[in-house]
């Protein structure tokens, strides 16, 4: 790699956000422990597979929370920094060491680059015996469920692609059957005169459905008729739907067996996707949508047959209810976290289902280049609702959840005003709204670009959106006032009534304070404040006891 190379690399890097868990800078001025460099190049290693990454950066010469380059002196020689590289390879799995040592001369001062290969898969990486990982920028052991999910990327035998002993053609449903070659034929136009030759034991085999005539997993799952289910035992092939009201309750429900690729489309005929109604600014007129896109319930339900773990022997649920879609499948989230999928916006480089996935591809119920998660979310970002919900923190179970209706007016607004917004900002608006905790980088990415406001992590949509959107009174309410306005009504009251208890100046200020805060938050507040008035300012004091305070005036 060239130095300017290098140079357009470090530039690149030092930009990212540093909570970047597959990349370190160390200032490193003449020297670096050892065997901290081995532990970053095992935590590094396993990150980047983790995020999907070809490798991890550990920088010399750079400061990690300023990002400047201050230079280093770390092993001056060129000699003695090659060396390194067998020194790693010692104390690690498999010998795995460095991809590449760089160096970079730069006015102010030499910056050394490790590139770190990725972990291979399903081997996660160890140092001395040891495997670590990032806890955001700390460096930590790695823990069990992120080892398991390394090595769970490479399995022996793919068990959607395993043979149903005794199971013949006759076991698949006429039907079924007919619209896979239907689906096969959109998939490749160009191959439709070919197709309406072929019998169906050829079309199966070019389909990647069977394998030499043999009737698989993949095949009975997809076009097997009901009472062929026996052939997947002991794992289990059915999708459940659930009708759930208001209160939870079950209201319906139904369970589906093979074929399933005629059977989901009579699980999307069970979902009442109803009409909604909301109203844009300046306007009389609603805008009137369906709850759900229809591709998006296609995609969640598909990922679930495409994704299930079957060996678990659980099914895949569907919960309906009033605003909601919640779809739940067995297995853990292969690619980590949601966000690496979006931002990779390629094919994973393994699926657990492999021999099914390729089935389900050429049958036209999936897409591996994977943009379909990417697809959801835009499509979501592009009828001003609510991004589906991914949780993946359960070693056994993946849980999508769709919402139908309008969470937040003022993030809905916010959408429709400012289009240019990218996909990660929106996914961080998304979680301000739902009220999930952002981390400090989401939250001063959001800050910066002028779109949130309060004290982290109690954070709301700025005044500048809250006015764009006719929505002040709300803003003023979370927003709420200063402290000199509230010392002044304690002031007032003081005066007025010669002294207040806690119990007054709580019903005093608490419908004053903002609704960002919890009640607990509220009574922390309002004790500082006193106790500023009291200590600092030097404006009251306390005649009464600590348990019974008697507020009056210096």
């Amino acid at each position: 790699m060239t130095q300017e190379k290098l140079k357009e690399l470090l530039n690149k890097l030092r930009s990212l956000p540093s909570e970047t868990e597959w990349m370190e800078f160390k200032k490193a001025a003449t020297n670096f422990h050892f065997n901290d460099i081995g532990k970053y190049f095992s935590a590094l290693s396993n990150e980047a597979n983790l995020k999907m990454k070809e490798c991890g950066w550990l920088v010399f010469g750079v400061e990690d929370k300023t990002r400047n380059i201050v230079g280093t002196r770390y092993r001056i020689n060129r000699q003695d920094l090659d060396s390194l590289k067998g020194e790693i390879a010692n104390k690690t799995t498999n010998r795995i060491t460095f991809v590449e040592i760089y160096e970079i001369e730069l006015p102010e001062g030499r910056v050394i680059m490790f590139q770190i290969p990725a972990a291979p898969q399903g081997i996660p990486v160890a140092w001395e015996g040891h495997y670590y990982g990032r806890d955001g920028e700390s460096l930590s052991a790695l823990n069990i469920q992120e080892i398991e999910q390394i090595r769970n990327q490479v399995k022996k035998i793919d068990w959607s692609a395993q043979l149903c002993e005794g199971a013949t053609i006759d076991d698949l449903m006429p039907e079924a059957i007919d619209k896979a070659k239907n689906e096969y034929k959109k998939k490749y136009p160009q191959l439709v005169a070919e197709v309406d030759k072929w019998n169906d034991i050829t079309f199966l085999n070019k389909a990647k459905i069977t394998i030499q005539g043999k009737i698989t997993r993949t095949t009975i799952i997809l076009l097997g008729k009901p009472e062929s289910e026996h052939f997947v035992s002991p794992g289990v092939a059915k999708i459940s739907w659930i009708l759930k009201d208001n209160n939870n309750l079950e209201k319906d429900y139904e369970h589906f067996a093979p074929p399933f690729i005629l059977n989901v489309d009579a699980i999307l005929g069970k979902i009442r996707n109803l009409k909604y109604r909301y109203l844009p600014d300046n306007t009389l007129f609603p805008i009137e949508i369906t709850q759900y896109e229809p591709y998006v319930i296609r995609e969640a339900l598909h990922n679930c047959i495409a994704h299930q773990d079957y060996e678990l022997n659980s099914r895949v649920i569907i919960v309906e209810k009033p605003d909601e879609l919640i779809f739940t499948n067995a297995g853990t989230f292969i690619p980590g976290s949601v966000e690496a999928v979006i931002e990779q916006d390629a094919p994973q480089r393994y699926y657990r289902n492999q021999f099914l996935t390729t089935a389900m591809v050429n049958l036209n119920m999936i897409d591996t280049i994977g943009g379909g998660i990417k697809k959801m979310f835009l499509l979501q970002r592009n009828r001003f609702f609510p991004l589906p919900s991914y949780e993946i923190d359960k070693p056994d179970e993946v849980v999508v959840k769709i919402t139908g209706k309008v969470i937040d007016e003022n993030y809905t607004k916010l959408l429709r005003e400012k289009t240019d917004l990218d996909i990660k900002t929106i996914i961080c608006l998304d979680k301000v709204q739902k009220k999930e905790k952002l981390n400090k980088e989401e939250y001063k990415k959001l800050k910066k670009q002028g779109l949130v406001e309060g004290r982290y992590p109690s954070i709301f949509v700025v005044s500048k959106i809250a006015a764009i959107t006719d929505d002040k009174s709300r803003y003023i309410k979370h927003r709420a006032f200063d402290k000199q306005y509230y010392k002044g009504m304690v002031i007032k009251f003081i005066k007025k009534f010669g002294t207040a208890s806690r119990k007054d100046i709580d019903d005093l200020l608490w419908s004053k304070l903002s609704d960002v805060l919890n009640e607990k938050q509220k009574k922390i507040k309002i004790h500082n404040l006193l106790n500023e008035m009291a200590n600092k300012d030097r404006k009251i004091k306390n005649d009464g006891s600590d348990r019974k305070p008697k507020w009056v005036l210096r």
